[in-house]
């Protein structure tokens, strides 16, 4: 069943939002991992146990590059659906 491209514009404009969503969510990740940083020095120059802080660094930086990973592929659909736009006839579009 061929997908319309009416159809395939909608998913492109879907496949667009979720890449704004993404770049946005990694900004905020980037944000979160710099502030925990923060937390983990003021908690070391306090004499405190920083161990499970740094972990969470660990693991938020873990995150971030899965989220990285998730927005190449969404950029991959992103252009994948614009070529399949582009190269409608100019009578259907």
């Amino acid at each position: 069943m061929a997908i319309s491209l009416a159809e395939r514009i909608e998913q492109l404009h879907a496949e667009q939002r979720l890449l704004v969503k993404a770049d946005a969510d990694i900004d905020e990740g980037w944000l979160r991992i710099r502030n925990q940083e923060d937390l983990v020095q003021e908690l070391r120059a306090g004499g405190h146990d920083a161990r499970q802080a740094e972990r969470l660094v660990e693991l938020l930086k873990q995150t971030l590059v899965e989220w990285e990973r998730h927005r190449t592929l969404i950029v991959e659909r992103v252009n994948f659906l614009q070529r399949e736009v582009d190269s409608a006839p100019p009578a259907a579009r």
